[in-house]
């Protein structure tokens, strides 16, 4: 077992779950630090007996973690491999791991394939299939700071591994909810916000990219088409065209409410936030136009 990489995990409220992530975890490294945003359902207590390394940091968002734990404690190692706290590695994913780091092959990054889970069951069909970047060299990788959907970027080659990196997501539907509800003020944040002259790091969009590349390309797509439109289209795409029905009811409701529900809400979120840009301009405008009110003499 490699000594000179160490598995970064980040947590809060996670006992639901976290022994299997860090016992899978264990497999790759016996180094396993965990960055937690102050947990009071018993994680900690997990983590301690595991003897994982903790480390207590309030969040802010998802990048501001991840870089703040890239920095402060994974470029201690030579490798750094990064997860959530729901994603267990599977046998094959573990040994890729493990040839990975003692014959990177040139590469600096490495590629996991992501199976999400929703209600409890695995989804294999509606484009739930994901690639993320979640091994890399220490000082070739950090987290593109973007509100949401963030991805690791690597300066140097990446390769795809084998193996399945399993997204239990084990939260109810009323948490699932309420964290999409959250995660979709931070999207419409993210795409109101100017992104002019900045210096930080960018997964780029190309259709001749990565897996992760084409799907970041494939978003800007559908954000430059019609408002509402798009969401109902994605939806016919994942369900219809990729054939999420076959994952029966769960296929369904995923793609009912993560594709349909989640992308109208963002949709609804962006135009009450561009009304009231353009109401408050528009109030600017008509006072700097009023002549000026002369005393009274």
């Amino acid at each position: 077992m490699p000594q000179d990489l160490a598995v970064v995990i980040l947590t809060f409220n996670s006992a639901a779950v976290i022994e299997r992530t860090v016992s899978a975890a264990l497999e790759v490294s016996p180094t396993v630090i965990c960055v937690d945003s102050g947990s009071s359902d018993g994680t900690r207590q997990i983590l301690e007996r595991l003897g994982c390394q903790i480390h207590e940091r309030p969040f802010k968002h998802y990048a501001d973690q991840r870089n703040w734990a890239i920095e402060a404690l994974g470029n201690r190692h030579a490798w750094q491999l990064h997860l959530d706290a729901d994603e267990i590695l599977d046998a094959a994913a573990i040994a890729a791991v493990l040839q990975a780091v003692a014959d990177p092959a040139g590469a600096d990054g490495f590629l996991l394939s992501r199976r999400t889970y929703f209600l409890g069951r695995p989804l294999r069909f509606g484009g739930t299939a994901s690639w993320h970047l979640r091994l890399f060299r220490s000082g070739s990788g950090v987290c593109e700071d973007r509100l949401y959907d963030q991805h690791f970027i690597c300066s140097g080659p990446t390769r795809r591994l084998r193996g399945l990196l399993h997204d239990m997501n084990i939260a109810s539907l009323t948490e699932w909810t309420a964290r999409h509800n959250r995660w979709s003020d931070m999207e419409a944040a993210e795409l109101l916000r100017p992104h002019e002259g900045e210096s930080g790091a960018r997964l780029p969009a190309r259709l001749g990219g990565d897996p992760r590349e084409r799907r970041r390309a494939v978003r800007g797509a559908y954000y430059r088409a019609p408002r509402y439109l798009r969401a109902w289209g994605a939806f016919l795409v994942r369900y219809l065209l990729q054939l999420g029905f076959l994952d029966g009811r769960t296929g369904f409701l995923y793609a009912f409410f993560q594709v349909l529900w989640f992308r109208m809400l963002i949709d609804a979120k962006l135009e009450v936030a561009r009304a009231a840009e353009a109401g408050a301009a528009a109030a600017t405008q008509a006072s700097s136009s009023q002549p000026p009110v002369r005393p009274i003499r």
